[in-house]
């Protein structure tokens, strides 16, 4: 594939860190001693099923019996024990990763774009080193804005012209058809029912990532 920068989605694609995220969501929640959410338990597997959404939409489908107010600040509070959880425990990196990685930033431009918060990004990038390979990145957090819209932002602000969006929901790729790139498919991670007719290319596993962009 002919394509000058490569941005990647974070979780799914570069790594999986459902089951810490799960643990330091389930001790902020327990710590609250709320009676709404004495009941509420927060596992990899719920936190695997929300992977790709917005903030505020995981907040919507992990807290319903909450106020929109109150699912906010819950929110908050979880996302801030978590940036710290995940810089000092992160989360599973996806076999050849950082070899990966290294290959395409010798021909590529790298860059991250996620639906996540303010600081997840840093966390990544202080538990597993590889900031370096990587020109710029962008969020939710930030831009409060649809993950197109987000990826339209980052290429605007790096004068990206010829870009491919590697991601592993149906969300990723509708985002990236919306921000009119391709899509390639990361098969390896959470998502499995991606449109045919949208995907440009399909990676088994991160290293595949290397034949696809040559």
């Amino acid at each position: 594939m002919n394509a000058e920068s490569i941005i990647f989605d974070l979780d799914g694609t570069l790594w999986d860190s459902s089951e810490n995220v799960a643990l330091s969501w389930d001790e902020t929640v327990r710590g609250l001693n709320d009676p709404l959410l004495r009941n509420v338990r927060i596992t990899g597997e719920d936190i695997r099923g929300v992977m790709g959404m917005t903030m505020d939409e995981i907040a919507k489908k992990l807290f319903p019996m909450l106020s929109a107010t109150r699912q906010f600040e819950i929110l908050d509070m979880c996302a801030e024990n978590e940036n710290n959880f995940l810089a000092a425990k992160g989360g599973r990196l996806y076999e050849g990763t950082e070899k990966t990685l290294s290959k395409l930033s010798e021909n590529h431009r790298l860059f991250i774009v996620s639906n996540c918060q303010c600081g997840y990004i840093e966390a990544f990038f202080e538990y597993c080193g590889l900031e370096r390979l990587f020109t710029d990145y962008l969020c939710w957090g930030e831009t409060g804005k649809p993950k197109d819209e987000t990826i339209r932002l980052l290429m605007a602000r790096n004068n990206v012209t010829s870009a491919a969006y590697v991601g592993d929901t149906a969300g990723d790729c509708e985002s990236a058809y919306k921000a009119e790139i391709p899509f390639v498919h990361a098969a390896y991670g959470f998502g499995k029912d991606i449109p045919g007719d949208k995907t440009a290319a399909r990676a088994e596993s991160i290293g595949e990532l290397t034949e696809i962009f040559g």
